[in-house]
């Protein structure tokens, strides 16, 4: 069996490359290698199916994150759907039929998979239109620790299901039709017209029957027969570790069912991340703005900061100046591709007292003409340099 090529490699594209760089990519590889360009050919066929299934992985922030980490092992448990797991995968291999279905709307639109224009069947005629249902689209919200851990969500949802009854063909008891006469079941009629360079003919959908093959001689009474209901249902699904805000995850074949039978839309779930109230994200970091008493930073001693997962205890060198950043190594996120965890970032800010006692006073004015106490233009230099990141962040609006 020849060895699988990096799907990257197979869509032409970097492996930083954009989600509409992906999707350009993969439609024109589709269209290069589209089996009604190339009829007969089975190594356009086999280019085709390999662009699609490289699309399916890198087209879905978690297969990609996987594929990313793992190659085409993808980990422990592959790509596999599992009990409101992402995907339906390539594991034992997409039918033409199946790649039309799920990807038919990169060429603009999803009532079909011929979505070709002018193209005929790769087989010498039309392919029979495919209903897909609409995406649904949801907000979940997330807080670091879901974030750091990957957490497992239970939502209920409204949206259409396949009628119970007519199996959601919208035809009583699912039965209740017959072949179309007009188009004896092919869902397209050919139209000859005739032009000054001859006979042209020309196919579209069956008015008839929209491309459906077959005609409802009794409609289904308990959804009028639309093939579908309206149901809300509970669906679980996992929101990996790593994930940013505003990215969104694709729970395959989980949106609205079609009417009169079909493919299921996907469910398209976006993260929104909930402020902490201490710590500030930035990528992978975390930022924690630590504000110390004078003497603490004079003396020295130890500061409580907070973290994803709890409280630790920081310690502070005497003689810790304001902008000074203290680095917890791993107490940051893990990225999506199962790299390493980011870093808590401790930015150190010293309190200057506002209001003083007349002893207060006394004790620091002693202190004012002591050698050690006034810096040398070494370490206002020192000090400086540290400052500058933080007025050129603040220059640049960050």
């Amino acid at each position: 069996m020849a060895e699988k090529r990096d799907y990257y490699e197979v869509l032409g594209v970097a492996k930083n490359a954009t989600p509409d760089e992906i999707k350009k990519a993969y439609r024109k590889k589709a269209i290069q290698y589209h089996p009604d360009k190339n009829p007969g050919d089975k190594e356009a066929e086999e280019k085709f199916k390999e662009a699609a299934e490289a699309y399916d992985v890198l087209s879905d922030a978690q297969k990609r994150a996987k594929y990313d980490q793992f190659g085409h092992s993808m980990g422990p448990q592959g790509f596999g759907g599992g009990a409101g797991g992402f995907g339906g995968g390539f594991g034992g291999g997409m039918s033409m039929e199946d790649i039309f279905a799920a990807f038919g709307d990169i060429f603009g639109g999803r009532e079909g998979y011929g979505g070709f224009g002018g193209f005929g069947g790769a087989t010498g005629g039309p392919r029979k239109r495919v209903n897909r249902g609409t995406d649904l689209r949801i907000t979940v919200k997330v807080t670091l620790k879901d974030i750091m851990n990957g957490v497992e969500k239970k939502l209920k949802i409204p949206r259409l299901v396949a009628c119970p009854h007519c199996k959601g063909t919208g035809a009583k008891d699912g039965t209740a039709f017959h072949t179309c006469p007009r188009c004896n079941g092919s869902g397209y009629v050919t139209t000859t017209q005739h032009t000054f360079m001859g006979a042209m003919q020309s196919q579209s959908v069956c008015p008839e029957c929209n491309g459906e093959g077959k005609v409802i001689t009794e409609r289904c009474s308990y959804c009028q027969g639309q093939g579908v209901e309206r149901k809300e249902e509970i669906v679980s699904f996992h929101i990996p570790a790593g994930v940013e805000n505003d990215m969104v995850l694709t729970l395959r074949g989980q949106g609205n069912a079609p009417r009169n039978g079909g493919v299921n839309g996907d469910l398209l779930i976006k993260i929104q991340e909930e402020k902490h109230p201490e710590l500030i994200r930035d990528g992978n970091d975390l930022i924690y703005n630590l504000m110390l008493d004078f003497p603490t930073a004079a003396l020295g001693g130890s500061a409580e900061v907070p973290t994803v997962e709890g409280r630790a205890r920081l310690r502070i060198a005497a003689g810790t100046q304001p902008g000074k950043v203290l680095r917890l190594r791993g107490k940051g996120l893990p990225a999506m591709n199962g790299g390493a965890k980011g870093d808590l970032l401790v930015n150190v800010m010293v309190y200057v007292p506002e209001t003083l006692s007349d002893s207060e006073k006394a004790a620091i004015e002693s202190l004012k003409d002591a050698p050690n106490v006034m810096p040398t233009q070494a370490t206002t230099q020192r000090i400086f340099s540290r400052l500058r990141h933080i007025f050129n962040k603040e220059n640049r609006g960050e």
